[in-house]
């Protein structure tokens, strides 16, 4: 699969080893993994209600696709009581350009045939 406008936020070797290089059950996990940032993100804030929950789900769910980064920033924000919680934003903007681009990438090939 072509490899443009991907900034190596994420590893989509793990993915692909996880969904058995099936583009219709990786293009699944990557809705779900955008809807769980969808519901999440908004609580990545130190001081708000369920921040760690955030943080703890989205660490999991960036493991399971490959997003390293995102996972390691989530980790430390959970250990260090919110500090750092910018930077999983940050990780997660990063994450959730990388899987807009793959399933762009995974679209193009499914009109393919």
């Amino acid at each position: 699969m072509a490899r443009r406008d991907v900034s190596g936020a994420v590893d989509f070797s793990v993915l692909e080893r996880t969904t058995g290089g099936d583009d219709g059950v990786s293009e699944e996990v990557l809705a779900l993994f955008a809807e769980q940032a969808a519901i999440w993100a908004p609580m990545l804030q130190a001081g708000t209600d369920g921040w760690r929950d955030a943080a703890h789900t989205l660490r999991g769910a960036a493991a399971g696709i490959g997003a390293g980064d995102l996972a390691r920033a989530c980790a430390e924000a959970e250990a260090g009581d919110g500090v750092g919680l910018d930077r999983v934003q940050n990780e997660l903007d990063r994450a959730l350009a990388d899987v807009a681009a793959w399933r762009h990438e995974l679209m193009l090939r499914s009109l393919k045939g």
